[in-house]
Protein backbone atom coordinates (compact mmCIF):
# COMPACT_ATOMS: atom_id res chain seq x y z
CA UNK A 1 0.00 0.00 0.00
CA UNK A 2 2.74 2.35 0.81
CA UNK A 3 4.58 1.50 -2.12
CA UNK A 4 1.32 2.13 -4.29
CA UNK A 5 0.72 5.26 -2.07
CA UNK A 6 4.69 6.36 -3.48
CA UNK A 7 3.90 5.66 -7.16
CA UNK A 8 0.80 7.69 -7.03
CA UNK A 9 2.44 10.79 -5.55
CA UNK A 10 5.28 10.28 -7.99
CA UNK A 11 2.47 10.19 -11.29
CA UNK A 12 0.84 13.13 -9.78
CA UNK A 13 4.19 15.06 -9.33
CA UNK A 14 5.20 14.29 -13.13
CA UNK A 15 1.87 15.13 -13.99
CA UNK A 16 1.83 18.50 -11.86
CA UNK A 17 5.17 19.17 -13.55
CA UNK A 18 3.81 18.44 -17.08
CA UNK A 19 1.03 20.59 -16.72
CA UNK A 20 3.31 23.19 -15.08
CA UNK A 21 5.41 23.40 -18.34
CA UNK A 22 2.69 23.06 -20.75
CA UNK A 23 1.15 26.13 -19.67
CA UNK A 24 4.51 27.85 -19.10
CA UNK A 25 4.93 31.34 -20.98
CA UNK A 26 7.03 31.13 -24.72
CA UNK A 27 10.27 32.73 -23.58
CA UNK A 28 11.89 34.81 -26.28
CA UNK A 29 15.19 36.09 -26.06
CA UNK A 30 15.04 39.21 -28.31
CA UNK A 31 18.50 40.72 -28.98
CA UNK A 32 18.03 44.51 -30.16
CA UNK A 33 19.92 47.71 -30.33
CA UNK A 34 16.93 50.01 -29.08
CA UNK A 35 19.45 51.98 -26.62
CA UNK A 36 18.03 55.47 -26.30
CA UNK A 37 15.01 56.79 -24.46
CA UNK A 38 12.72 57.09 -27.06
CA UNK A 39 13.78 53.60 -28.82
CA UNK A 40 13.65 52.27 -25.06
CA UNK A 41 9.62 53.46 -24.67
CA UNK A 42 9.13 52.15 -27.96
CA UNK A 43 10.55 48.56 -27.72
CA UNK A 44 8.64 48.19 -24.01
CA UNK A 45 5.77 47.90 -26.12
CA UNK A 46 6.50 45.34 -27.56
CA UNK A 47 7.77 43.17 -24.54
CA UNK A 48 4.25 44.07 -23.00
CA UNK A 49 2.35 42.99 -26.07
CA UNK A 50 4.04 39.66 -26.21
CA UNK A 51 3.75 39.22 -22.69
CA UNK A 52 0.09 39.75 -22.77
CA UNK A 53 -0.29 37.56 -25.42
CA UNK A 54 1.18 34.65 -23.25
CA UNK A 55 4.71 34.91 -23.77
CA UNK A 56 7.74 35.99 -21.53
CA UNK A 57 10.08 38.91 -23.16
CA UNK A 58 13.92 38.44 -22.09
CA UNK A 59 15.45 42.14 -23.49
CA UNK A 60 18.38 41.77 -24.38
CA UNK A 61 19.51 45.34 -25.74
CA UNK A 62 23.02 46.02 -27.16
CA UNK A 63 23.65 49.53 -27.40
CA UNK A 64 25.01 50.14 -31.40
CA UNK A 65 23.29 48.63 -34.64
CA UNK A 66 26.84 46.78 -35.76
CA UNK A 67 27.42 45.55 -32.01
CA UNK A 68 23.99 44.21 -31.95
CA UNK A 69 24.23 42.31 -34.92
CA UNK A 70 27.56 41.07 -34.38
CA UNK A 71 26.18 39.78 -31.05
CA UNK A 72 23.86 38.23 -32.82
CA UNK A 73 26.39 36.62 -35.42
CA UNK A 74 28.85 35.51 -32.62
CA UNK A 75 25.67 33.78 -30.33
CA UNK A 76 24.28 31.79 -33.70
CA UNK A 77 28.06 30.50 -34.77
CA UNK A 78 28.58 29.60 -31.00
CA UNK A 79 25.26 27.53 -30.79
CA UNK A 80 23.13 29.68 -28.58
CA UNK A 81 21.01 31.73 -30.98
CA UNK A 82 18.30 34.00 -29.66
CA UNK A 83 14.57 33.82 -30.56
CA UNK A 84 14.65 36.78 -32.72
CA UNK A 85 17.33 39.42 -33.25
CA UNK A 86 16.54 42.56 -34.42
CA UNK A 87 17.91 43.67 -38.47
CA UNK A 88 17.63 46.46 -41.02
CA UNK A 89 15.08 45.43 -43.67
CA UNK A 90 17.74 45.36 -46.05
CA UNK A 91 20.17 42.31 -47.14
CA UNK A 92 21.61 42.66 -44.18
CA UNK A 93 20.33 38.62 -43.31
CA UNK A 94 20.45 37.62 -46.78
CA UNK A 95 23.93 35.42 -45.77
CA UNK A 96 21.83 33.93 -43.13
CA UNK A 97 18.88 32.86 -45.19
CA UNK A 98 21.27 31.33 -47.93
CA UNK A 99 22.97 29.45 -45.29
CA UNK A 100 19.77 28.18 -43.82
CA UNK A 101 20.52 29.54 -40.66
CA UNK A 102 16.82 31.44 -40.03
CA UNK A 103 13.50 29.87 -39.08
CA UNK A 104 10.35 31.34 -41.90
CA UNK A 105 7.43 32.64 -40.90
CA UNK A 106 5.66 31.81 -43.64
CA UNK A 107 2.36 30.47 -41.56
CA UNK A 108 2.42 33.73 -39.70
CA UNK A 109 2.62 36.00 -43.07
CA UNK A 110 -0.36 33.89 -44.74
CA UNK A 111 -2.58 34.11 -42.31
CA UNK A 112 -1.96 37.67 -41.81
CA UNK A 113 -2.23 38.91 -45.59
CA UNK A 114 1.17 40.24 -45.39
CA UNK A 115 1.47 40.15 -49.47
CA UNK A 116 -1.51 42.56 -49.27
CA UNK A 117 -0.64 45.09 -46.86
CA UNK A 118 2.90 45.77 -46.72
CA UNK A 119 4.82 48.07 -49.32
CA UNK A 120 6.13 46.33 -52.23
CA UNK A 121 10.14 47.56 -50.83
CA UNK A 122 9.57 46.14 -47.47
CA UNK A 123 7.90 42.34 -48.78
CA UNK A 124 11.28 42.48 -51.42
CA UNK A 125 13.43 42.83 -48.43
CA UNK A 126 11.77 40.13 -46.09
CA UNK A 127 10.33 37.65 -48.75
CA UNK A 128 13.15 35.77 -50.45
CA UNK A 129 12.83 32.74 -52.46
CA UNK A 130 8.80 32.54 -51.59
CA UNK A 131 9.45 32.37 -48.30
CA UNK A 132 9.10 35.31 -45.38
CA UNK A 133 12.44 34.82 -42.97
CA UNK A 134 11.66 38.27 -40.64
CA UNK A 135 8.77 40.10 -39.54
CA UNK A 136 8.89 43.84 -40.32
CA UNK A 137 8.26 46.24 -37.09
CA UNK A 138 8.27 49.50 -39.00
CA UNK A 139 8.72 52.00 -41.80
CA UNK A 140 11.77 54.87 -41.30
CA UNK A 141 12.36 57.13 -44.08
CA UNK A 142 16.24 57.83 -42.94
CA UNK A 143 16.00 61.52 -44.56
CA UNK A 144 13.39 63.68 -42.71
CA UNK A 145 14.10 67.21 -42.03
CA UNK A 146 13.36 68.53 -38.55
CA UNK A 147 13.45 71.61 -36.90
CA UNK A 148 13.52 73.68 -34.08
CA UNK A 149 10.96 76.23 -34.02
CA UNK A 150 12.17 78.37 -31.47
CA UNK A 151 15.59 78.78 -33.81
CA UNK A 152 13.29 79.26 -36.49
CA UNK A 153 11.80 82.21 -35.06
CA UNK A 154 15.26 83.25 -33.90
CA UNK A 155 16.70 83.58 -37.20
CA UNK A 156 13.15 85.21 -38.80
CA UNK A 157 12.28 81.84 -40.78
CA UNK A 158 8.65 81.61 -41.61
CA UNK A 159 8.37 78.84 -43.97
CA UNK A 160 9.50 75.42 -45.09
CA UNK A 161 11.82 75.45 -47.86
CA UNK A 162 10.79 73.86 -51.13
CA UNK A 163 14.20 73.86 -52.61
CA UNK A 164 17.82 72.83 -52.14
CA UNK A 165 18.88 76.19 -53.07
CA UNK A 166 16.34 77.93 -50.32
CA UNK A 167 16.91 75.35 -47.76
CA UNK A 168 21.02 76.44 -47.86
CA UNK A 169 19.60 80.00 -47.53
CA UNK A 170 17.49 79.08 -44.22
CA UNK A 171 20.88 77.22 -42.85
CA UNK A 172 23.06 80.84 -43.51
CA UNK A 173 20.43 82.68 -41.54
CA UNK A 174 20.68 80.33 -38.99
CA UNK A 175 24.41 81.07 -39.01
CA UNK A 176 23.72 84.36 -38.93
CA UNK A 177 21.48 84.61 -35.72
CA UNK A 178 24.22 82.35 -33.87
CA UNK A 179 22.62 79.16 -34.01
CA UNK A 180 24.03 75.84 -35.19
CA UNK A 181 22.63 75.94 -38.88
CA UNK A 182 22.66 71.79 -38.85
CA UNK A 183 22.96 69.13 -36.13
CA UNK A 184 25.15 66.52 -37.34
CA UNK A 185 26.81 63.45 -35.96
CA UNK A 186 30.06 62.67 -37.60
CA UNK A 187 29.97 58.62 -37.95
CA UNK A 188 30.28 57.33 -41.11
CA UNK A 189 26.86 55.85 -41.31
CA UNK A 190 24.86 59.32 -40.19
CA UNK A 191 27.22 61.24 -43.30
CA UNK A 192 25.95 58.12 -45.53
CA UNK A 193 22.23 58.57 -44.49
CA UNK A 194 22.89 62.70 -44.79
CA UNK A 195 24.48 61.90 -48.62
CA UNK A 196 21.63 59.69 -49.30
CA UNK A 197 19.10 62.11 -48.36
CA UNK A 198 21.18 65.18 -50.57
CA UNK A 199 21.24 62.72 -53.66
CA UNK A 200 17.45 61.86 -53.91
CA UNK A 201 16.64 65.28 -53.15
CA UNK A 202 19.26 67.35 -55.73
CA UNK A 203 20.10 64.48 -57.91
CA UNK A 204 16.41 62.66 -57.78
CA UNK A 205 14.98 59.39 -58.23
CA UNK A 206 16.51 58.46 -61.34
CA UNK A 207 19.75 58.43 -60.93
CA UNK A 208 19.70 57.21 -57.90
CA UNK A 209 18.02 54.32 -58.97
CA UNK A 210 20.68 54.01 -61.68
CA UNK A 211 23.86 54.51 -59.64
CA UNK A 212 22.84 52.44 -56.58
CA UNK A 213 20.01 49.57 -58.24
CA UNK A 214 21.88 49.50 -61.83
CA UNK A 215 25.26 50.14 -60.57
CA UNK A 216 25.88 52.18 -63.77
CA UNK A 217 29.10 53.42 -63.90
CA UNK A 218 28.33 56.07 -66.41
CA UNK A 219 26.02 57.45 -64.06
CA UNK A 220 28.48 57.60 -61.60
CA UNK A 221 30.70 59.30 -63.35
CA UNK A 222 28.35 61.85 -64.61
CA UNK A 223 28.36 65.62 -64.17
CA UNK A 224 24.89 65.43 -62.43
CA UNK A 225 26.44 62.67 -59.80
CA UNK A 226 29.35 65.03 -59.35
CA UNK A 227 27.12 67.97 -58.47
CA UNK A 228 25.33 66.18 -55.89
CA UNK A 229 29.17 65.63 -54.38
CA UNK A 230 29.62 69.03 -54.66
CA UNK A 231 25.80 70.15 -53.15
CA UNK A 232 26.76 67.81 -50.25
CA UNK A 233 30.12 69.01 -49.37
CA UNK A 234 28.19 72.19 -48.98
CA UNK A 235 26.62 71.14 -45.57
CA UNK A 236 29.96 71.29 -44.00
CA UNK A 237 29.85 75.14 -43.70
CA UNK A 238 27.09 74.45 -41.47
CA UNK A 239 27.81 72.07 -39.06
CA UNK A 240 29.75 72.80 -35.60
CA UNK A 241 33.57 71.74 -34.35
CA UNK A 242 31.82 69.14 -31.80
CA UNK A 243 30.58 67.44 -34.75
CA UNK A 244 32.86 64.70 -34.93
CA UNK A 245 32.12 61.37 -33.48
CA UNK A 246 28.70 62.57 -31.96
CA UNK A 247 25.69 60.22 -31.70
CA UNK A 248 22.89 61.10 -33.97
CA UNK A 249 20.45 61.46 -30.23
CA UNK A 250 22.92 63.96 -28.78
CA UNK A 251 22.55 65.72 -32.60
CA UNK A 252 18.61 65.60 -32.14
CA UNK A 253 18.84 66.96 -28.38
CA UNK A 254 20.59 70.04 -29.84
CA UNK A 255 17.44 70.46 -31.93
CA UNK A 256 15.02 69.92 -28.88
CA UNK A 257 17.27 72.66 -26.91
CA UNK A 258 17.02 75.24 -29.67
CA UNK A 259 20.73 75.48 -30.00
CA UNK A 260 20.77 74.31 -33.45
CA UNK A 261 18.09 74.66 -36.20
CA UNK A 262 17.60 71.56 -38.52
CA UNK A 263 18.88 68.07 -38.30
CA UNK A 264 18.15 65.68 -41.62
CA UNK A 265 17.98 62.42 -39.72
CA UNK A 266 15.51 59.35 -40.18
CA UNK A 267 12.04 59.69 -38.79
CA UNK A 268 13.13 57.77 -35.28
CA UNK A 269 14.49 61.10 -34.38
CA UNK A 270 10.76 61.83 -32.99
CA UNK A 271 11.32 59.89 -30.39
CA UNK A 272 13.77 62.11 -28.86
CA UNK A 273 11.29 65.04 -29.06
CA UNK A 274 8.62 62.78 -27.76
CA UNK A 275 10.79 61.81 -24.88
CA UNK A 276 11.19 65.27 -24.44
CA UNK A 277 7.36 66.06 -24.18
CA UNK A 278 7.70 68.62 -27.51
CA UNK A 279 4.98 67.60 -29.72
CA UNK A 280 5.44 68.21 -33.82
CA UNK A 281 4.18 71.24 -35.46
CA UNK A 282 4.51 73.28 -32.18
CA UNK A 283 7.80 72.70 -30.86
CA UNK A 284 9.31 70.77 -33.93
CA UNK A 285 8.84 70.93 -37.69
CA UNK A 286 8.94 67.86 -40.05
CA UNK A 287 9.46 67.92 -43.42
CA UNK A 288 10.46 64.90 -45.75
CA UNK A 289 12.25 66.97 -48.02
CA UNK A 290 11.69 69.99 -50.80
CA UNK A 291 8.54 69.92 -52.64
CA UNK A 292 5.25 68.10 -52.68
CA UNK A 293 6.36 65.08 -54.98
CA UNK A 294 10.06 65.01 -53.68
CA UNK A 295 11.43 61.03 -53.23
CA UNK A 296 10.47 59.37 -49.78
CA UNK A 297 13.13 56.63 -49.22
CA UNK A 298 11.53 53.67 -47.44
CA UNK A 299 14.20 52.06 -44.50
CA UNK A 300 12.62 49.86 -41.48
CA UNK A 301 13.39 47.52 -39.28
CA UNK A 302 12.91 44.24 -38.92
CA UNK A 303 13.00 40.56 -36.89
CA UNK A 304 14.85 37.30 -37.74
CA UNK A 305 14.11 33.88 -36.15
CA UNK A 306 17.52 32.01 -36.24
CA UNK A 307 17.10 28.62 -36.95
CA UNK A 308 16.01 26.05 -33.98
CA UNK A 309 13.97 22.02 -34.12
CA UNK A 310 13.13 23.22 -30.51
CA UNK A 311 9.19 23.20 -30.25
CA UNK A 312 8.49 26.15 -28.11
CA UNK A 313 11.10 28.46 -29.43
CA UNK A 314 9.66 27.86 -33.17
CA UNK A 315 6.18 28.67 -30.64
CA UNK A 316 7.64 31.73 -29.37
CA UNK A 317 9.14 33.39 -32.89
CA UNK A 318 5.32 32.80 -34.69
CA UNK A 319 4.12 34.37 -31.65
CA UNK A 320 6.18 37.05 -31.59
CA UNK A 321 6.08 37.12 -35.47
CA UNK A 322 2.11 37.71 -34.77
CA UNK A 323 2.65 40.56 -32.18
CA UNK A 324 4.82 42.98 -33.51
CA UNK A 325 3.27 43.32 -36.32
CA UNK A 326 -0.24 43.35 -35.43
CA UNK A 327 -2.17 46.23 -35.94
CA UNK A 328 -2.42 47.61 -32.16
CA UNK A 329 0.96 47.00 -31.32
CA UNK A 330 1.77 48.64 -34.55
CA UNK A 331 0.72 51.98 -33.70
CA UNK A 332 1.98 51.82 -30.20
CA UNK A 333 5.96 51.15 -31.50
CA UNK A 334 5.58 53.88 -33.87
CA UNK A 335 4.43 56.24 -31.94
CA UNK A 336 7.36 56.45 -29.28
CA UNK A 337 9.62 55.21 -31.96
CA UNK A 338 8.80 57.86 -34.80
CA UNK A 339 8.70 55.50 -37.60
CA UNK A 340 5.02 54.65 -39.11
CA UNK A 341 3.57 51.02 -39.29
CA UNK A 342 4.25 48.76 -41.46
CA UNK A 343 0.61 48.31 -42.40
CA UNK A 344 -2.06 51.04 -43.54
CA UNK A 345 -4.73 49.51 -41.65
CA UNK A 346 -4.24 51.16 -38.35
CA UNK A 347 -6.07 54.17 -36.07
CA UNK A 348 -3.97 57.11 -37.14
CA UNK A 349 -5.80 59.56 -34.07
CA UNK A 350 -2.09 58.23 -31.75
CA UNK A 351 0.47 59.02 -34.52
CA UNK A 352 1.74 62.71 -34.98
CA UNK A 353 1.39 64.89 -37.84
CA UNK A 354 4.71 63.76 -39.76
CA UNK A 355 4.08 59.96 -38.95
CA UNK A 356 0.11 60.91 -40.81
CA UNK A 357 2.07 63.02 -43.50
CA UNK A 358 4.37 59.36 -43.87
CA UNK A 359 1.21 57.42 -43.65
CA UNK A 360 0.13 59.40 -46.30
CA UNK A 361 3.25 59.92 -48.85
CA UNK A 362 3.57 55.46 -49.10
CA UNK A 363 -0.05 55.66 -50.73
CA UNK A 364 2.13 57.47 -53.18
CA UNK A 365 3.64 54.50 -54.81
CA UNK A 366 5.64 56.89 -57.26
CA UNK A 367 7.35 58.72 -54.54
CA UNK A 368 8.60 55.87 -52.72
CA UNK A 369 12.03 54.90 -53.47
CA UNK A 370 14.09 51.69 -51.69
CA UNK A 371 17.06 52.42 -49.25
CA UNK A 372 20.55 51.77 -50.52
CA UNK A 373 20.76 48.96 -48.36
CA UNK A 374 17.74 47.31 -49.82
CA UNK A 375 19.76 47.78 -52.80
CA UNK A 376 23.09 46.90 -51.70
CA UNK A 377 24.89 43.96 -49.95
CA UNK A 378 26.80 45.04 -46.28
CA UNK A 379 29.97 44.47 -47.81
CA UNK A 380 29.07 47.54 -50.78
CA UNK A 381 27.45 49.99 -48.10
CA UNK A 382 30.87 49.49 -45.56
CA UNK A 383 32.77 50.18 -49.30
CA UNK A 384 30.45 53.47 -49.91
CA UNK A 385 30.59 54.66 -46.34
CA UNK A 386 34.47 54.59 -46.40
CA UNK A 387 34.28 56.53 -49.88
CA UNK A 388 32.15 58.86 -48.35
CA UNK A 389 33.98 59.67 -44.91
CA UNK A 390 36.93 60.53 -46.72
CA UNK A 391 35.41 62.67 -48.65
CA UNK A 392 33.50 64.34 -45.84
CA UNK A 393 36.49 64.89 -43.42
CA UNK A 394 39.33 65.49 -45.49
CA UNK A 395 40.37 68.08 -48.46
CA UNK A 396 39.38 65.89 -51.64
CA UNK A 397 38.28 66.79 -54.63
CA UNK A 398 34.79 65.98 -55.61
CA UNK A 399 36.64 64.28 -58.95
CA UNK A 400 38.41 62.16 -56.94
CA UNK A 401 35.45 61.06 -54.82
CA UNK A 402 33.35 60.27 -57.53
CA UNK A 403 36.51 58.23 -58.66
CA UNK A 404 36.67 55.96 -55.21
CA UNK A 405 32.48 55.88 -55.19
CA UNK A 406 32.66 53.96 -58.92
CA UNK A 407 35.23 52.02 -57.69
CA UNK A 408 33.69 51.14 -54.55
CA UNK A 409 30.13 50.31 -56.21
CA UNK A 410 31.51 48.06 -58.98
CA UNK A 411 33.30 46.21 -56.14
CA UNK A 412 36.67 46.99 -56.76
Amino acid sequence: MLKATKVGSAIALALAVSGAQAQAPLKATVIHWWTSGGESAAVKQFAEAYNKAGGQWVDQAVAGADQSRATTINRIVGGNAPTAAQFNTSKQFRDFVEQGLLNNVDDVAIAGKWDQIMPPSILQAIKINGHFYAAPVDIHMPAWFFYSKAAYKKAGITNEPQTWEEFLAQLGKLKAAGVVPLAFGGQVWQEKITFDAIFAMVGGSDLYLKVYRDRDQKAVMSPAFKQVLVEFKKLKGFVDAGSPGRNWNDATAMVVQGKAGVQIMGDWAKGEFAAAKQVAGKDFGCYPGFGPKSPYIVAGDAFVFPKTSDANAIKAQKLLANVVTSPTAQVAFASRKGAIPIRGDVDESQLDICARQGLAIMKDKSRQLPNTEMLASPDTTGALQDVLTSYWNKNQSPEDAQKAFARAIKGE
